[in-house]
């Protein structure tokens, strides 16, 4: 008999370590070979109580230990925003710490891996380092469903670098109001922009083969990640904007406004959805079951687990966990699979065993939860890879992402002004004396980044993670002989005393995130009032908000020789000046109504007293020097025989005017 080698050996006895028990009994909810729907139904059936009920639960990693993890069956961790293994953590530190849960997971009895989640809402935004895109807003702006699926690959690869399969985006919300302080966590006013955007799912998750079952859960690879679509359903519509508030529309306006997107992130495959904290025609959400259990899953055939928002579940009670269990009983026959508990877990899990131990909750609601979370889990190869390692620890913050958050950023400016039609500003001279660059924003990478960057409420200064600010932009812009004087907050004074050929104002709004950026004033923050009237009226000026939504902008607007609105754009501030110096154009177009006053709101595109400042889909459109330029020549060439004369008279006169096009035309 020929030896067989003892290379091969090995593998066969891994896989029946594998695939087999501690008795050596074949398991097949262990095995890749199967189905997916048979492991899900033979690991279901192995199951107690406890630990399905462990699979429902959500913890955060401040409270997570691999004990807990063992013992409690525990079916996923999270970081809240701005929760991370330590201070700058590295990719490595986050791949480290997670292992570590997982292991706790890994040796319980069944050993069902844990799903790890984050909040990468724009980017991989709770990691020092990461690349930071713009808020989806300012992807509204650019109304390219393929940048928005390229960006959703990066950040799926960033999140990976990690050690995190899970990210609770896209956030899919149609935000009709704008003193809502998760605006910028919506693409648009307009639901079929918000449509259009979904495409970051199969950024995000891969796409789909041609056979793939719609609404079934689909991740399609070890660089992508599961991807939750959020928040169902109608965040975007309270009254008055106010965050987890009260939306009030008949069934029409709710499935015609704030649904359509849900379709299509559920035809794309997305693998889970996150219920919102609002209500309904004063119904909450978390314990809505017609909307949840009906129209979700049953209507929309949705195949993926349904998760809750932080703590959603203690906020159906008023005031918050003033009546846990009838909460807990409400929030599970309404159809939630898993709770984002996230610190008190024990409470959860006792009182939901014993609702369902006195058949209060059917063991079969149990079962439908187990079953939608073991399918995601199946379905993205967590059993067989369910430790990560550092293969992608290079692409966090890597150059490539880097470049193509620039050229989100420069896709999503909006011009809303640009001096008259003889006498445009933009795009601006790099070449001259001197320029200054004032605001509060200029020279600010936290602001420039926004809420949900680093922590939950974002923050100030430059110091919090890597990045380029409008500032450093423009240094880097300019031509080598032109002076850049900074000066934040200059006073006329100032101004008067230097002979300044033009200014760059960037000012908008401080960060923020959720009820904290709620707001019925929609002002800058200051000076920024004061830094507009008194630059503005002493040297051409173009000035630059940075805001999450817009802003009361009239009263400053006849002063104001060019007006971009930039959003939140990230930290790669050089796609700003990308467009002010020409080197691109500008090509956005609002994604939401620029109002004239706050008494005005809310305000729609189609309203019958729609009056604003600047109209949804409003944006002015340049073209880039190089074509300016191009155009000219061509036009030069096409007039008379000594054509070749004019092309160099007019090729002169504009690289006198830009001198970096002799760079661009090389």
């Amino acid at each position: 008999m020929s030896k067989v080698p003892v290379r091969i050996v090995g593998i066969l006895l891994w896989m029946c370590v594998w695939v087999c028990n501690g008795d050596g009994e074949y398991v097949l909810y262990k095995d890749p070979k199967q189905k997916v729907s048979d492991r899900v139904v033979d690991l279901l059936g192995r199951m107690t109580l406890e630990e399905k009920i462990g699979q429902m639960v959500q913890i955060d990693r401040s409270v997570a230990t691999v004990n807990i993890m063992r013992d409690y069956f525990i079916g996923s961790v999270l970081s809240g925003g701005g929760s991370a293994p330590l201070p700058e953590a590295t990719a490595q530190n986050w791949v480290d710490m997670i292992n570590e849960y997982q292991k706790g997971a890994l040796v319980s009895r069944l050993g069902i891996p844990m799903i790890y989640g984050i909040d990468a809402v724009h980017g991989h935004n709770n990691v020092y380092n990461a690349t930071i895109f713009p808020h989806n807003v300012g992807l509204g702006a650019t109304r390219d469903p393929d940048l928005v699926k390229r960006i959703g690959a990066a950040t799926a690869v960033e999140v990976r670098a990690t050690g995190i399969p899970y990210t609770f985006a896209p956030c899919i919300a149609v935000c009709r109001d704008p003193r809502w302080g998760r605006c910028y966590e919506s693409y648009s006013e307009d639901h079929k922009v918000v449509e259009d955007m979904t495409d970051v799912i199969l950024g995000l998750q891969g796409e789909p083969p041609s056979n793939f079952k719609h609404g079934v859960p689909f991740v399609g690879g070890k660089d992508k990640v599961a991807a939750c679509a959020k928040h169902y359903v109608g965040d975007g519509g309270t009254t008055r904007g106010i965050n987890e508030n009260n939306t009030v529309t008949d069934l029409h306006g709710l499935l015609s406004v704030h649904m359509p997107a849900y379709a299509d992130a559920i035809y794309k495959g997305v693998s889970t959805v996150m219920v919102s904290y609002s209500s309904w025609n004063g119904e909450k959400m978390h314990a809505n079951t017609e909307l949840i259990t009906g129209y979700l899953k049953g209507t929309l055939k949705f195949k993926g687990f349904v998760i809750s928002d932080w703590q959603g579940v203690d906020k159906i009670s008023t005031p918050p966990h003033s009546n846990y269990t009838a909460s807990v009983r409400a929030a599970i026959q309404a159809g939630i699979d898993m709770v984002m508990v996230p610190f008190n877990f024990t409470e959860f899990v006792n009182d939901l065993m014993s609702l369902v131990k006195s058949k209060v909750i059917p063991i079969t609601r149990i079962d439908d939860a187990v079953r939608r979370i073991l399918l995601v889990k199946f379905t993205m190869g967590l059993f067989e890879n369910p430790l990560a390692d550092y293969t992608f620890s290079n692409e966090l913050g890597s150059q490539a992402h880097r470049d193509l958050a620039r050229e989100a950023v420069r896709k999503s400016l909006v011009l809303l002004k640009n001096g008259n039609k003889t006498n445009p500003m933009l795009p601006l001279p790099r070449k001259t004396s001197k320029i200054l660059v004032a605001g509060t924003h200029a020279d600010n990478l936290g602001y420039q980044c926004g809420g949900w960057t680093i922590t939950w409420q974002g923050s100030s200064g430059n110091k919090n993670t890597r990045g380029t600010t409008i500032l450093g932009a423009i240094k880097s812009a300019v031509d080598q002989s032109t002076e850049v004087v900074f000066r934040e907050n200059p006073d006329a004074e100032f101004i008067k005393a230097n002979n300044f050929a033009y200014a760059i104002i960037a000012v908008g709004e401080p960060p923020y995130a959720e009820t904290a950026g709620d707001s019925d004033k929609l002002t800058m923050m200051d000076p920024g009032p004061a830094i507009i009237s008194s630059t503005c009226q002493a040297v051409k000026c173009v000035v630059v908000v940075i805001s999450g939504r817009p802003l009361v902008m009239e009263p400053y607007l006849a002063s104001i020789e060019a007006l971009v609105a930039a959003w939140l754009p990230g930290t790669e501030g050089q796609g700003i000046t990308d467009a002010l110096f020409g080197d691109h154009g500008f090509s956005g177009k609002l994604p939401v109504t620029w109002f004239r006053n706050t008494e005005q709101l809310p305000m729609s595109y189609g309203d019958s007293h729609y009056d604003p400042l600047f109209a949804y889909g409003s944006g002015l459109e340049t073209e880039s020097v190089a074509s300016i330029v191009a155009r000219s020549t061509s036009a030069s060439a096409a007039v008379t025989k000594p054509c070749i004369i004019t092309v160099l008279v007019s090729a002169t006169f504009c690289l006198f005017l830009f001198p970096s096009l002799s760079r661009v035309l090389r």
